[in-house]
């Protein structure tokens, strides 16, 4: 999740990182994490107290003044191994639908000149 704030409306965090904010805590799935006194503050979460207690990294680019709030330490970045439903173009122009390769594996590889 990247924010340019410190404290984020908890429908924002649900939507970023699946995490909900439950009266026992932050919930995601069947887990619920109970959060410290003052992190849920006028509907707002603050994310460095949010950050620590789950173990997720928050940086900061003071360049950019933005925050980046990572997954789980010692977590899966990835809940799902089924991608999502992009679209890629093809060099005739024409849109090919990953979801057409569903149900088969599938290497995709990127390159960028920088």
């Amino acid at each position: 999740m990247i924010t340019d704030v410190l404290q984020v409306p908890v429908d924002v965090l649900a939507r970023e990182t699946g995490w909900k904010v439950e009266p026992q805590g932050a919930c995601r799935g069947e887990r619920c994490v109970p959060l410290p006194a003052g992190t849920l503050q006028d509907g707002r979460v603050e994310l460095p107290a949010f950050a620590e207690r789950l173990g997720m990294p928050l940086l900061h680019d003071e360049q950019l003044g933005l925050w980046a709030l990572g997954p789980e330490a010692g977590g899966r970045a990835m809940t799902t191994v089924t991608a999502p439903d992009l679209t890629l173009p093809l060099l005739t122009g024409e849109a090919f639908p990953l979801s057409a390769l569903r149900g088969r594996k599938v290497l995709i590889a990127a390159w960028a000149s920088w």
